[in-house]
């Protein structure tokens, strides 16, 4: 493709003064407290740096064309690093909007070079949202990661008895989160070859008929596997808005303490509560 005359003007203003990269490294540096080292950051601009000048000698202005496929690249990858360090947007996107003020005209500056520059501000300032679109996506990534393991820590699948396993439920409940308990438990009750499994709610303050139906089909489900789910743990509170949302927990065996619970599963199984109650 035929590259405009404002690019070949633009890799020239670039590459006329070695000290155009190191003012645009120096200048990012200040604005990063020295939370990445001066040699990373050198790198990572000599890089974008290069590959900007080989886009602009090859595919003009559009930073969406091919050409621009290693810039782009060179980018995301930049976006993600300063996201998983816990740089701001700014922070991140000052690495591209730094070169404005490097190249800035001055009073000696030709018409042709100024509008050069416009050309350059407008493409850097597109590469600028590119990066803090990337930079977005990786923060999303993140937090939905992050909730992920803090669903996973937040409810565990503990053994409390040769056979028996136990999930202690603390916090709001969603069907999120109560889909995660159904997928854990049922591993669980593989893993260990269990065939009784307690669900303590004593720590829920809210359960709602969506909650509710999930419990039910976590118990359906333990069933379809050969084991059986007691509920333990539902509070007063809890009974009657159960109740009031017509609920039926049918047959399920419901228990109001956990130990409670654990005493019936091993009268179930034959095997005797100590005297003074599971421990």
């Amino acid at each position: 493709m035929a590259v405009e005359h404002g690019s070949e003007r633009l890799v020239e203003l670039l590459t006329r003064d070695d000290a155009v990269q190191d003012q645009w490294v120096t200048a990012v540096a200040a604005t990063l407290g020295g939370r990445i080292s001066r040699a990373e950051l050198e790198r990572e601009l000599t890089d974008f740096f290069q590959a900007l000048v080989h886009a602009l000698g090859t595919g003009g202005l559009d930073w969406q064309d091919e050409a621009y496929s290693e810039v782009r690249a060179l980018l995301v990858e930049l976006s993600r690093n300063r996201a998983r360090h816990g740089f701001t947007p700014s922070e991140t996107a000052i690495s591209v909007f730094a070169c404005k003020d490097v190249l800035a005209p001055t009073t000696d500056s030709t018409a042709a070079d100024i509008t050069a520059y416009l050309q350059l501000t407008r493409l850097l300032d597109a590469l600028g949202l590119f990066t803090i679109e990337a930079y977005a996506r990786t923060r999303e990534e993140i937090i939905s990661a992050q909730a992920e393991q803090l669903l996973e820590l937040s409810t565990p699948v503990v053994k409390l008895w040769e056979g028996v396993v136990a999930v202690p439920l603390v916090g709001t409940l969603d069907s999120v989160r109560t889909q995660v308990v159904m997928e854990k438990l049922l591993q669980s009750l593989v893993d260990s070859e269990s065939e009784h499994a307690i669900i303590d709610i004593t720590g829920v303050p809210a359960v709602d008929t969506e909650v509710a139906q999930h419990l039910l089909k976590t118990v359906v489900a333990a069933r379809l596997m050969g084991a059986e789910c007691t509920i333990s743990g539902i509070r007063p509170q809890i009974a009657q808005t159960l109740v009031a949302l017509g609920v039926q927990f049918g047959d399920i065996v419901t228990k109001a303490t956990l130990a409670d619970a654990l005493r019936h599963v091993l009268d179930r199984t034959g095997n005797a509560a100590p005297a003074g109650g599971p421990r």
